[in-house]
This record gives C-alpha cells, sequence and structure tokens, in this order.
C-alpha cells in the first residue's frame, strides 16, 4: 500500500496543530505571556509540518516491518 502525498501532507498538519496547542500551553506556562506563547508556537506550526511531511514521504519508501500483499487475494472492489 502506498500512501499518496496529501495523506502525508494531511497527516503532518493534523499532527502539529496538537503538537503547537501543546508547544503554546507550555511556552505560557515557562514565560507566562501569551504574546510569545503564540509567536512560539506560531513558528513552529510551520516548520515542524514541513519535518514532519519529509519525515513520513521517507519512511514511506522504507520497507522495515512491511509486508507484501498476496496477489492471488481476492478483490471484492465492484
Amino acid at each position: 500500500m502506498v500512501e499518496k502525498h496529501y495523506r502525508s501532507f494531511v497527516k503532518a498538519v493534523s499532527w502539529r496543530f496538537a503538537g503547537s496547542m501543546d508547544t503554546m500551553i507550555i511556552s505560557l506556562i515557562i514565560t507566562g505571556k501569551i504574546k510569545w506563547a503564540l509567536s512560539i508556537s506560531g513558528v513552529e506550526l510551520f516548520t515542524k509540518v514541513l519535518l514532519f511531511y519529509v519525515h513520513e514521504r521517507v519512511w514511506n519508501k522504507i520497507p522495515l516491518g512491511r509486508i507484501e500483499e498476496p496477489k492471488d487475494k481476492p478483490s471484492f472492489e465492484i
């Protein structure tokens, strides 16, 4: 099974949204300043989406832990 590029991108964005919320909360706790917390989480949102996307595409090429589907597997598609 091969994933399409847009799937990797959507996964990256959804994961980063959750991660950025975590970063914002931690930044707010450490700095006590909402402006700094929003700035930090805003910047890392974009850089880490790109990083995750590249990471996902590289891993999509690595066969580690994957099993080939049998070629004679019956298809139930109409």
